[in-house]
């Protein structure tokens, strides 16, 4: 049902008001009965939505109807009864009513109408007789009440209908909009991974065999000076195991560059988390943590490498704990959910920490990005590679003062 489009005037008030005066300066011009009657139509259809305002719709739908109808009654019978010149005016009560109501509601208040009028042949048959010829006019006019009014109500859904759809189409266009500025972000950030990929691997690579040479000379060197001077053998020391650190860092480059195979098989997922969970809460023992579960029942299978998917896990939890040093909550929400036309699992691991700020969330599946004080930044970036790897989805859902939340879609097909 319709509503009051509040109180502007409309395109429709202007048309009755319009109707109105036409009446208005049709002969007998000073009828004061008539005129004032006229001009409480008009102000009632102007004010309505403020008379009216307060109501809830269907009460106020309701008596907007019966205050037309009981005017144009008055109207009529000061002007000539079942003879008055004026009958057009119930038109206003069958119109709204075509308008703020559906087809049933249509038909009855325009037989309500055609009632109320036809009332006035009662007095009328005191001194008159009522002759064929009149009965078939006053016929044609109730015919005419409910021509205008289904045609009127046709025309209405009709527009509601082109209003809803249009409404849908511009909401799915909208939505077509986002996933395609999504899968462009994702294809830039593939892009951005694969580049960093190839020159990670040739830095690597060339980084690694210098490494070598000075790990096995100051290896030569604290083996002579093992009996000279302490300090120059500390100093040998030194150089062998940060050049065994860098080794690690190249190692950590080559896995990041290296292209990944996963071997994926149907499997559920809930023994993956949990191992990947158990994996952290095993490292971070002394974590002040709650971890809260939420799983539907009947989860589908999912078709994924188990080892690349418990890596998944295991930087996601890992980051939480640490985004909660001095304690907090962890939520991990299972759920079956189709994307894309694609059936799957939708897993959400959110933290209470301090989040991450607006202007970082862009940039945190970026290779080398990090706001930590001790790390690389490959992290989120390696999540990122496996999860499309695998035809999924993740996104970051967050607000500073309620923590991080990753969305991870892993298809079951």
């Amino acid at each position: 049902m319709a509503e009051r489009r509040g109180t502007p005037i409309t395109r429709i008030d202007v048309m009755w008001l319009l109707f109105v005066f036409l009446l208005a300066i049709l002969p007998p011009l000073y009828e004061w009965h008539k005129q004032l009657i006229l001009a409480g139509i008009g102000l009632f259809q102007i004010f309505e939505g403020n008379i009216l305002g307060r109501l809830s719709p269907r009460r106020r739908n309701f008596l907007s109807i019966l205050v037309k109808m009981a005017l144009s009654t008055l109207l009529v019978w000061h002007s000539g009864m079942i003879f008055s010149d004026y009958y057009p005016i119930y038109y206003l009560p069958v119109v709204s009513t075509a308008i703020l109501y559906g087809v049933v509601g249509t038909l009855l208040w325009t037989l309500a109408a055609c009632a109320s009028y036809c009332a006035f042949v009662i007095p009328a048959l005191r001194h008159y007789t009522l002759s064929t010829g009149g009965a078939s006019d006053l016929a044609m006019r109730c015919l005419f009440f409910f021509i205008v009014g289904i045609i009127v109500n046709r025309f209405v859904i009709e527009s509601r209908d082109q209003a809803r759809r249009r409404e849908q189409l511009a909401a799915r266009l909208l939505e077509t909009n986002r996933q395609l500025e999504q899968a462009q972000a994702d294809a830039r950030r593939s892009e951005r991974l694969a580049a960093l990929g190839q020159l990670s691997a040739g830095l690597a690579h060339e980084i690694r065999n210098p490494l070598g040479v000075i790990r096995g000379s100051a290896e030569m060197l604290n083996q002579k000076l093992h009996s000279a001077d302490p300090i120059t053998s500390e100093l040998a020391g030194y150089i062998s195991n940060e050049v065994e650190r860098l080794n690690r860092l190249v190692a950590r480059f080559l896995d990041f560059a290296r292209p990944l195979q996963p071997k994926v098989q149907h499997q559920p997922l809930r023994p993956i988390v949990e191992l990947a969970l158990k994996s952290v809460q095993e490292q971070q023992s002394d974590a002040k943590v709650q971890v809260e579960w939420q799983e539907s029942p009947n989860l589908p299978l999912v078709l994924v490498d188990s080892e690349l998917i418990e890596r998944v896990f295991t930087n996601l939890f890992s980051n939480a704990y640490e985004a909660m040093p001095e304690g907090g909550t962890l939520r991990v929400k299972m759920k079956p959910v189709v994307s894309d036309g694609r059936g799957g699992v939708e897993i959400e691991v959110s933290d209470t920490g301090s989040g991450i700020p607006a202007e970082d969330q862009e940039h945190i599946f970026n290779p080398f990005f990090t706001t930590k004080k001790s790390g690389m930044g490959l992290g989120l970036s390696m999540v990122s590679r496996i999860v499309d790897d695998h035809r999924g989805r993740i996104r970051l859902e967050t607000k500073p003062e309620t923590g991080a939340c990753f969305r991870v879609f892993l298809p079951g097909e």
